[in-house]
């Protein structure tokens, strides 16, 4: 959807009047001329129809319907800098390069090797102008081109969920992070799967793990209620995402290998991994934050095919086992 778009509600005001006294037929007028720009409601461009691609305003945003119950994200991978949206004060802007072009890739594997349509929601915008991975206030600090691409971000991201709802028992969805080097030098070439726990509460023993507490605060709580494994099993045990990753060549924390961080620098998932996964309700659709190293991973189009061939037997493997859903039909 194209749409001319001015960025500010404004007030013209233009005033006439006279010094010159007047007549009963003449009256002493001033005329406000009020133009509103608005802008089109949320969904105005809908309904969502598989294999068609809806761009927000300005193309800040895109949305690629689905008709699996996968969802993919990149709030990070975006690199518009358009003038009329002043950078970010404050916060993180550091850009997860090409985190757009692997969630791409993913998405283009899926669908052409599996007629796997995963739903997919990338934000355009460099993060200096918007971070779709924060709240309103952080992420476009009161510019209104930011916050609209926000909310079209995140009304894309609702659509999805209600469309898989209607069509599975469950969801899933993966937030596509990017990690670099720590303050040290140090390069950690895991990959990093956020579930919402610290590092503190994934340092804990499988039995200290495995409480209705830690369970409930995670993003896959819901996920976990409907698997037939412990929630420290599908955290870090032989089918949990991290292992099923190892298994096809990339390192993941947590997993069998590496089980937590153990002191090590790690993140746990962000603000989109809490607002749309099922942590303390339980919900239907669960979430996970990748955060991939650029080595191996995120450097060019051949690592972004064999790390999205490798994602791809994850995902079928992971929602087999413990969601029952098989997404091959």
């Amino acid at each position: 959807m194209q749409i001319n778009f001015i960025k500010y509600l404004f007030l013209g005001i233009i005033f006439f009047s006279s010094c010159e006294k007047k007549s009963v037929n003449d009256t002493e007028s001033s005329q406000e001329e009020i133009i509103l720009v608005s802008l089109p409601e949320l969904g105005s461009d809908g309904p969502y129809e598989l294999n068609k691609v809806y761009n927000g305003v300005g193309n800040y945003t895109t949305y690629y319907p689905g008709n699996s119950p996968v969802i993919l994200s990149a709030p990070h991978g975006g690199d518009l800098t358009p003038d009329d949206i002043p950078n970010r004060t404050w916060g993180t802007t550091v850009t997860d390069t090409n985190t757009k072009q692997l969630t791409l890739a993913i998405m283009s594997f899926l669908d052409s090797n599996y007629n796997i349509k995963p739903h997919v929601i990338i934000n355009n915008l460099k993060r200096t102008k918007l971070d779709a991975n924060r709240d309103k206030a952080e992420a476009a600090q009161g510019d209104i081109s930011a916050e609209r691409a926000y909310d079209e971000y995140h009304y894309y991201i609702s659509k999805a969920k209600e469309k898989i709802l209607t069509q599975y028992s469950d969801g899933l969805f993966l937030d596509i992070h990017g990690h670099g080097q720590n303050p040290d030098g140090f390069y950690d070439l895991r990959t990093w799967l956020g579930y919402l726990l610290s590092s503190n509460e994934l340092d804990q023993s499988d039995e200290e793990l495995d409480t209705e507490f830690n369970i409930s605060e995670s993003s896959i709580y819901g996920l976990v209620n409907k698997s037939p494994e412990k929630f420290s099993e599908v955290l870090r045990g032989p089918n949990s995402f991290g292992n099923l990753l190892e298994e096809r060549g990339y390192e993941s924390l947590p997993s069998i290998v590496s089980p937590s961080p153990e002191g090590m620098r790690y993140f746990s998932g962000g603000y989109n991994t809490y607002v749309h996964g099922s942590a303390e309700t339980g919900g239907s659709i669960s979430s996970i934050q990748l955060e991939m190293p650029a080595p191996g991973i995120r450097q060019n189009a051949i690592q972004w095919n064999d790390f999205a061939h490798a994602l791809s037997e994850v995902l079928i493997v992971y929602f087999k086992i413990h969601l029952n859903i098989d997404l091959v039909n």
